[in-house]
Order: C-alpha cells, then structure tokens, then sequence
C-alpha cells in the first residue's frame, strides 16, 4: 500500500478511532479515502470512485479448546477491502447485538417493554403459567428475519445522529418454563427497533422497540426468514401451514387458545400466507396479509428487480418452487401465482434440471381472504389418506406421504390459493423439494439462489419428479433468469425474471461424513451445512449463508463470493443455535451493514452434542438466560484492526 502522509493518517485513524461498521458504502468508503486526500499526500490518489472489491478471509472452527468460543457468538474473520490503485485495508469483524430476547428495552414512551414478548388479539401479554410461583410473560428464543431500512421522513424524539428502522420477527419460542415444548403455540410477535445511527462510526443503537399490532391480521403463524422489498417494507413469512383438514392438530388448537382464549377460534386458512410489514415516520408499523401468494410454507422471499416478480422459498417436504407476478409494480395485492415442473438432467449429487411452469390462477387479496372467512376445507375438495379405490381421486404427494384427492366443481381458484399445495399436485407440478429455505437474486448476473437445506426424503425417492443422491447436508442452488418465457398452456408471462434451470455450484454443496469428526460434526466443518438464510450482496459480489443445521455442531454464517469462488466462515452461533436474520444491506447513509441473528441456543441434539453438552451446557445457560434468551444484532468491523499503512 502507497505510504501515506501523517496529516492523512491522522485524520483517517480519527475517522475510524471508534468505526465499529463495515467501511464499504458511498461515504464509509469513500470519504475515509477523501478524508485521507483532504490533506494531501499521496493519499489524494485514493479518491470517490476508487473501491474495487472486497473479501473476507475465514476464520477457524471453534472448539472444546476454547469452550467459551462455542457457546457465544464468536467472530474469528477479517474483511478486506481492495482499492483500484492496488491498495487494502483490512478490518477485523465483530459482532454487536441489539438486546437479547427478555431484555427489558425503551419502549420510547419513557416506559420499557419486553423484548421478544409474546401478546395476543388484544394485545394483552401471554403469560407463562406452567411454574407455580414463576409466572412471566413468554418470551421467544427465536428471533428471525430482519429488515433494516431508513425513511427520507423519519422523525423519532431521541435519535442523536440519523434515525435507522429495523423490523425484527419472531418465529417461535422453543418451550416453557417447566420444559415442556412450545413450538408453535404461540402467535408470533414483530417489532419495529428505532435506531440510532452514528454518522461518524455508522454505529446503530437501540432508541425504542414498538410491538406491532397484529390483531388485524388475526395474528402470525410462524414467522421465519424475511427481506427487505424494493418499495423499502418488511416481507415476512408464514412456514408450515396449518393442514385444515386435519381438525385434531393439537399444535394448532394451542395456538388459537393462546392468541383468541378458545382453541376453536383460530381459522387454519388465515395463516401460511405473505405478511408486509411498512414502518412509520415515527418508527411504529402497521401490517397487511397477501393472500393472493399461495398458501405455502413461506420461507425468505426474494422481489426481482422489476418490483412484480417475487420467487419463494417454500420449507415443506413435498415443497414446489413457487413464482408470483404481480400485477402492479411495488403491490402484491394482486397477481399471478406460478409453480415450476422440475425437468431432471442429472441425478448425480443435488441433481439438476431445466424448469417450466404452471399457472395456478390469478387472483386479488380480498378475494382469497373473503373465500379464507367463510370457505370450509370439504368445499374445496375431498381428501382421503389412504386409497379410496376410486378412479376419480387423485394419487398425489402432500407433507412427506401420500393423499388422494378429488376437486369439487368450479373449486379451482380457491384450491390453487387456499390448498396450494395439494392442487399444485394435482395439475402436475414436481411437489418433491424437501426443505427449500431462502430465495436472493444477483441482478447483475440474473442469477437467483435457492437453499435447499436439507436434500432427503421427497427429494430422493422420485415422489415429486425429482430423484437425486443429496447431500443430507443440502446446497444452494443457482437458477438462470430469463424472459420471453411462457406457461405449459403457451401462454406468455409476463416477466422478465422467470428461472429457467436450477443446479448447484461445487462450492455451495454440503458434504456429509460417513463418521463423526473429533467434535461431532456428522457434515464436513469446512463446507456449508444445511444452507437456510441467504442473501445476496450486489456491491460486494458476495452471497452470504446462514445454516440451520443438525449437522454442524456449531451453525455458521458462511460468505461466498461469485466472482472469485471463495467461500470463508465469518461467524460460528452459540452451539446449538441456527443461524437467522440474515440480511446484507449495502448503502445506508453511505454504511455498509450484515444483519445476522441467531436462534435456540443450547438446543442439544443427540448424536450430534453428545462431545460437546456437558462443558457447554452451562457456559450458554448463563449466556442466554437460561436457554430462553437469544441475540439481535449485526456484524461489525473491529476498530482496533484498522490498517492504513
């Protein structure tokens, strides 16, 4: 690197002395080096217009070495920062959370409340009963996708630098106080953080936390990854839709108890769809339900870049890929949904295949949800689980076993919306996908990536047209994006963003191990694991991934860039924990920002935790407050690593 004069270096190492984010944005870049070349030198040659790339060095798989390491959020990486007259600057990366889930936080009205806390329909907390003497409200351990974004109107009392919005979600919480599992019987809370942004450091601090009222959606069922749309709202997610032909669903009934007082109340069809979330000048939000998307186990959802065409993950086994076109620009109350037929060209490894597809149907929001109020399941459809020895049912696959199914007359468009994916079956989609997670686009390249977590089940055994030999470990798919694309009935769609092919690149393919390591890893520690979030970075050219893995006995947040094939470890969760809220975010008031939360610490597995439990058990009990709490946060650059010359 050119030397620079000391008055430049001076007034860089000021510009940075207290810098904890990432130095890549228009002004974090860019006027650190204008910074330099103010005064002189030959630091003036690194002028605006000057970064070229980035990359980020891997850090080593922590273990029992430093028990410490494993059972906290641990940091080992570096980034690097390549500029176009052959200089670098290198930073070492941190990780800085928000609160941990239970803290009590400002609720800016000079009050606190309850991060993670769970409320129902009337915004009354739920309150954990299942310990005489320990009652508390219910907070999850669950945070998940999170959007962080910035308002031109923004105006919030208490916000010293530039106010910063975040929404966070919350999927779940594992169990209650007496141990017993809570997974899914509780209505899923979403917040919107007002932060304050250091415009000399980029640093974001938490100002206040407003829980948004949900009521008017009638709650949410488990809410997962999430993004940030183009139009600047909160997409969220609704995962494993409830089976309403299944009236016995214990898990369900708990749920309706929790959120209305009456385990009758609930309606299976208002839950497995699309929530968008819009925050408010004042840092409140407000929320609405697409019901028009299809009824799906919603997963991280990805908008292209001509603001209509949106593809989804769908986390199911017996899962399709599944495209919606809006109508409108920027409005995803109306449109198009589509699902892929997957054309094999190999089974070797994850396989591969071109696609075609098949329009379900089009539709408006109000109309699905009207049908959502006042349809029952039987007038959709007949279902049978085993073979009615009818010739006019239909053999199809649904959630990893086999239905049999008859449509009612003129149901058509209440089956494609509301029982999307029995009739995706039936009109001949590839419903095999086994735990497809995160969807996320490189524009540049029109490329779109597609985690597919977990390849087994309907994945291998050719149920849903696809056969293919895995890993268990998963992958990440690449997908080609084209247009002048039309439907099975030759009719044009209306896009220019349509996959037309799906494979996996070497280097985003997991690998299992036919024995444990010496730490318990059951899947190679070196390549990725059960890929869930991911997001793609157009200024850094880089793919980032978080695993949700009971493979790994640490999860990691994983970096992999597209133009050089280098994948690098950049983060390691608490042990047990999933890696989540995953987000990459490129500009903001010119700094550059990696969401990443995690989940569930502690959640030991057997088999998997078995070298591990004993000495880590205690260290993440105290961590987390017992298990129950889990961290919101993002990475950081490390101030002390700064090198300028």
């Amino acid at each position: 690197m050119p030397n620079l004069s000391q008055p430049s270096r001076r007034q860089a190492l000021k510009f940075l002395a207290s810098a904890p984010m990432l130095p890549l944005g228009v002004m974090s870049v860019s006027s650190l080096l204008t910074a330099c070349a103010s005064t002189g030198g030959t630091g003036a040659a690194m002028a605006m217009g000057n970064y070229l790339s980035t990359a980020f060095t891997s850090m080593a798989v922590p273990t029992l070495a430093d028990p410490a390491a494993m059972a906290a959020t641990t940091v080992g990486s570096s980034l690097n920062v390549m500029l176009r007259d052959g200089s670098k600057q290198s930073y070492k990366l941190a990780y800085q959370p928000f609160f941990i889930t239970g803290d009590r936080v400002s609720d800016g009205k000079g009050g606190s409340i309850l991060s993670g806390g769970y409320y129902d329909i009337l915004n009354k907390p739920i309150i954990d009963r299942s310990v005489a003497g320990k009652e508390r409200q219910f907070f999850s351990d669950c945070p998940d996708g999170t959007s962080l974004l910035q308002l031109a109107n923004a105006k919030v009392s208490g916000v010293k630098g530039k106010p910063v919005f975040a929404v966070v979600q919350f999927e779940y919480t594992t169990r209650d106080q007496s141990n017993a599992e809570a997974y899914g019987t509780l209505p899923s809370p979403i917040a919107v953080l007002t932060l304050d942004q250091d415009q000399a450091t980029g640093k974001l601090s938490l100002v206040s936390y407003h829980n948004v009222d949900t009521s008017s959606v009638n709650g949410l069922w488990i809410t997962c990854g999430a993004s940030l749309s183009p139009w600047n709202t909160h997409l969220s997610s609704e995962e494993y839709e409830p089976d309403a032909f299944n009236t016995g669903d214990k898990r369900f009934k708990a749920f309706s108890k929790n959120l209305f007082s009456d385990e009758t109340v609930g309606n299976p069809y208002h839950y497995g769809h699309l929530p968008e979330v819009t925050v408010n000048p004042d840092g409140t939000g407000s929320i609405a339900k697409h019901f028009c998307m299809g009824r799906i186990s919603h997963e991280l959802v990805e908008v292209m870049p001509d603001q209509r065409t949106v593809l989804m993950g769908d986390d199911f086994t017996n899962g399709g890929l599944f495209m919606f076109v809006a109508d409108k620009a920027a409005q995803l109350s109306a449109g198009t949904l589509y699902v892929a037929k997957w054309h094999q060209t190999s089974g070797v490894g994850p396989g591969s295949a071109t696609l075609s597809w098949i329009k379900l149907g089009h539709a408006t929001s109000k109309d699905i949800e009207k049908l959502a109020d006042s349809i029952k399941p039987s007038d959709i459809m007949d279902v049978k689980t085993a073979d009615p020895k009818d010739a006019s049912y239909t053999q199809i696959p649904f959630a990893g076993k086999t239905n049999w199914v008859k449509l009612k007359p003129g149901m058509e468009k209440a089956a494609a919306f509301l029982e999307t994916h029995r009739y995706a079956a039936l009109v001949g989609a590839s419903l095999g996908f086994s735990k497809m997670e995160g969807t996320t686009v490189n524009a540049k390249d029109k490329i779109a990536y597609s985690a597919m977590s977990y390849i087994k089940d309907s994945m291998l055994n050719g149920s849903g047209d696809i056969k293919v030999q895995g890993p268990q470990s998963g992958a990440v798919y690449a997908l080609n994006l084209k247009g002048a694309q039309k439907d099975r009935a030759g009719m044009a769609i209306d896009s220019d963003w349509v996959p037309v092919d799906m494979a996996a690149p070497a280097a985003l393919i997991g690998e299992d191990l036919a024995t444990p390591d010496a730490l318990g890893n059951i899947s190679h520690a070196d390549k990725i694991a059960n890929p869930d979030n991911i997001k793609f970075s157009e200024k850094m050219r880089t793919l980032f991934i978080g695993e949700d893995s009971g493979r790994h006995v640490n999860n990691f947040l994983w970096a992999y860039n597209v133009d050089t094939k280098q994948l690098s470890r950049l983060m390691s969760c608490p042990a047990g924990a999933e890696s989540t809220g995953l987000q990459s975010v490129d500009d903001i008031n010119g700094w550059t920002y990696i969401m990443s939360n995690f989940q569930h610490a502690g959640d030991w597995e057997k088999g998997l935790h078995d070298k591990v439990q004993a000495t880590l058990d205690p260290l993440v009990r105290a961590n987390y407050k017992d298990r129950f709490g889990a961290a919101v946060g993002y990475l950081t650059a490390d101030r002390s690593s700064v090198k300028l010359g």
